[in-house]
C-alpha cells in the first residue's frame, strides 16, 4: 500500500485482516542494535499465547532505543507494534518452539473492522434459525459481492437473513426470498428478519422479502441485482422444496379452501444439483454487469473435483474457497457477470478456470463441455454435491 490513508481504506472494510503497521523492521531473531526503547508497545503473538509478564519482558529488550518522548499508556501519540510469529505447529500436532520464527516491529497504523464479528454475533442476535452463517463468514461474503451504499443485492435463500444484515451494513438495500414461508414470517414472540433490523437499525436498508423458490419468483425480467448472496440448503439441517406438482398428491380442483382462503401451492423436493443449476442460471440471467454471485457449494471430500462446480457462459469464476470439514466441506463460490461487451466463456477460458483449484493439468475435451439454452454449463454428470445428503449421512 502507498500510504497509511490506503491502508485505511482498506481495513474499513476488511474482515480477515487484523490489523496494519508500518513496518520499520524485520528480523529472524533480536538484534543487537535495536535493543532499547521507551513508549507505549502492544506485544502480540502468533501461534502461542504471552503471559503480562513475558510481554514486559519483551518491551524491555526495547528500553535503550533512541526515543526520548513520555510513555503514554492512554493516549500516546504512536503506538508500536511487535509481533512474534511462532508459526503453525500446534495446528500440525508439533510442540510450540522455544523462540519465535520471525519478527515484526513498527508504527501501528489502523485496526481493521474484525470488531464487526463481536457486533453481529449470532448469540446476541434477537432471531435465529439452524442454518443462520456465523457473523464472520456472512461479513466476509458480503464483502467479496461488493455490498455498497446504493446497490441491490438478494439472498433466494434467506432463511432468518443473516446475509440481509451484513450486506446491508455495508450500505446496500437488501431483499430476501424463500419457498419457506415460516422462517420468513418468524416466530409468534415478535422475533424475525424485521426484528433483527430493527435490532441493528437497518429498517431503512432491509427491504423485505417474499415467499418464492428460485425457479417461480415474482422479479422483473431484468438485469437487476448488484449482488446475489445465499446458503442453499444442502438437505441436511433443512431440505430444498421448490413449487410443482406434487404426483403422489391429489389433484387440487380449485384455489380455494373450504374457508374461502386461498390454498397454498404444492411443493416438491430440490435435489441439490438442480438447486445449484437454476441458482446459476438465475444469476446470469438477473445480475447486471459486473454483479457479482456468492454461494456456498457443499462437497463431499474424497470425491471433489473443479470440474464439479457449474458454470455459465456468462459468469466469470473468481474463486473457489474450501472450508473443510473432514469428510465434507463447503466450498465459497465467487463468480461475477461479464460486461455486455466480452464475448461469451469457451472452453479455453473455462479450463484456464478449472486448472487454477488444481496441482495437475485437466484434460477437457468439448464434448465434456454439456450447454443448456440458457448458456449454462456442466463439466461432469455426477457432480460431487448430486446426492450430497445420502453421503453425508453415509459418511
Amino acid at each position: 500500500m502507498k500510504s497509511a490513508a490506503d491502508a485505511k481504506k482498506l481495513l474499513n472494510r476488511s474482515i480477515l485482516i487484523k490489523e496494519v503497521i508500518e513496518l520499520r523492521f524485520h528480523w529472524r531473531k533480536y538484534h543487537t542494535p535495536y535493543l532499547k526503547t521507551s513508549f507505549k508497545f502492544n506485544v502480540t503473538a502468533f501461534g502461542s499465547s504471552l503471559t503480562i509478564p513475558q510481554q514486559v519482558e519483551r518491551i524491555e529488550r526495547f528500553s535503550f532505543l533512541p526515543y526520548d518522548g513520555d510513555i503514554d499508556l492512554k493516549n500516546p501519540d504512536v503506538v508500536f507494534s511487535l509481533y512474534e510469529d511462532y508459526n503453525d505447529f500446534p495446528n500440525q500436532g508439533l510442540p510450540v518452539p522455544d523462540a519465535p520464527i520471525r519478527l515484526f516491529w513498527g508504527p501501528f497504523v489502523a485496526e481493521s473492522s474484525r470488531a464487526l464479528i463481536q457486533q453481529y454475533d449470532l448469540k446476541k442476535r434477537g432471531y435465529l434459525g439452524t442454518t443462520s452463517m456465523d457473523a464472520e463468514l456472512s461479513l466476509i461474503m458480503s464483502n467479496v459481492a461488493l455490498a455498497r451504499p446504493g446497490s441491490l443485492v438478494l439472498d433466494p435463500f434467506v432463511g432468518t437473513g443473516s446475509f440481509l444484515v451484513t450486506s446491508s451494513h455495508f450500505g446496500a438495500y437488501t431483499i430476501g426470498s424463500d419457498i419457506d414461508g415460516r422462517q420468513i414470517r418468524g416466530k409468534g414472540n415478535g422475533k424475525s428478519i424485521e426484528s433483527n433490523a430493527k435490532q441493528y437499525s437497518l429498517e431503512d436498508r432491509i427491504l423485505g422479502t417474499v415467499v418464492c423458490d428460485i425457479a417461480h419468483h415474482p422479479w422483473r425480467d431484468c438485469e437487476l441485482w448488484d449482488a446475489i448472496v445465499c446458503d442453499p440448503p444442502y438437505g441436511v439441517r433443512a431440505g430444498a422444496k421448490k413449487i410443482a406438482v406434487n404426483p403422489k398428491a391429489p389433484p387440487k380442483t380449485s384455489i380455494y379452501n373450504r374457508d374461502g382462503g386461498y390454498k397454498l401451492p404444492q411443493c416438491v423436493p430440490y435435489e441439490l444439483d438442480d438447486v445449484m443449476a437454476d441458482l446459476i442460471s438465475f444469476a446470469a440471467k438477473f445480475l447486471v454487469p459486473g454483479g457479482r454471485l456468492v454461494y456456498w457449494l457443499p462437497t463431499l471430500t474424497d470425491s471433489y473435483s473443479p470440474k464439479d462446480v457449474p458454470r455459465h457462459k456468462r459468469l466469470r469464476l473468481l474463486d473457489n474457497c474450501e472450508q473443510s470439514f473432514n469428510k465434507w466441506a463447503r466450498r465459497m463460490i465467487i463468480m461475477e457477470k461479464l460486461k455486455a461487451d466480452e464475448p461469451d466463456l469457451d472452453l479455453d477460458a473455462l479450463l484456464i478456470e478449472i486448472e487454477k483449484g488444481m496441482q495437475t493439468k485437466v484434460a477437457l475435451d468439448e464434448k465434456d463441455m454439456k450447454v443448456q439454452g440458457d448458456g449454462l454449463v456442466t463439466l461432469i454428470d455426477n457432480p460431487a454435491h448430486a446426492g450430497f445428503r445420502k453421503g453425508y449421512f453415509k459418511e
